[in-house]
């Protein structure tokens, strides 16, 4: 039965946002990042467009708070979780590549000069899995916010049957995030330009995710004496200064 009253809807978010941070606040964390900086960063001092799989929504709720608008599709159970979302503490817009897309990645754009992150699951809402769309290469070209991309892994998780294998982390487990560096992309782009930057920050989100992936299964078997992953440079990627 789909929740079609107002007032309804928003008492079903409220509870299960309470419900969401309830759970959440039982999970351990364990972050690196490339660049040696934290994680969001202060958006008052420098702003980024962070991007992370479909399947690994529920990471950043770990945080009392996130200063950030993250894009929310327009189906039928949208506005729930867009309210769930905003009783979470963070931000969003409407839409998606398959409905409301261009004016979702538009507001994206012209929201670029506020004072949050933005924040895009760039294989969703229908995947297919860990495969990037074009949206957040075109958000970020426009914006001219660079792309933290951000690998996730689970000790412990139950995964959805969905497209994106949706996971949720069993109570009192650990999730590892491996961050990346910036990636600044170039504000003209032309359809190859825009292709390189696609498979290059897939590239990189795909050897993030196998990063944390790895680690967390090193935290499931050796506890905190697990070591976090040693970084490279990826010379294939344009880095931020």
């Amino acid at each position: 039965m789909k929740l079609r009253h107002p007032l309804a809807i928003r008492l079903v978010a409220f509870l299960a946002a309470l419900l969401i941070r309830l759970w959440m606040s039982t999970i351990r964390v364990r972050v690196i990042s490339a660049d040696g900086q934290p994680h969001p960063a202060d958006p008052s001092t420098t702003r980024y467009l962070y991007a992370f799989w479909h399947e690994t929504l529920l990471a950043p709720l770990v945080r009392r708070r996130l200063p950030a608008r993250v894009l929310i599709s327009q189906h039928a159970d949208g506005e729930l979780i867009a309210q769930v979302c905003q009783f979470l503490g963070i931000g969003v817009v409407r839409g998606s590549t398959a409905r409301g897309g261009s004016q979702a990645l538009m507001e994206m754009i012209r929201g670029g000069n506020d004072d949050r992150h933005l924040a895009i699951t760039p294989d969703g809402p229908r995947g297919p899995r860990r495969e990037i769309k074009p949206g957040i290469i075109m958000v970020a070209s426009q914006t001219s916010l660079a792309i933290v991309p951000i690998g996730v892994g689970f000790t412990r998780a139950w995964r959805a049957g969905s497209w994106d294998r949706f996971a949720v982390p069993y109570p009192l487990s650990t999730i590892a995030a491996v961050i990346g560096e910036p990636i600044a992309i170039p504000d003209e782009l032309d359809r190859g330009g825009m292709q390189a930057c696609k498979q290059a920050v897939q590239a990189e989100l795909l050897r993030l995710t196998q990063a944390a992936e790895d680690w967390a299964e090193q935290l499931s078997a050796q506890g905190r004496r697990a070591a976090p992953p040693e970084f490279k440079s990826n010379n294939v990627l344009r880095k931020s200064a």
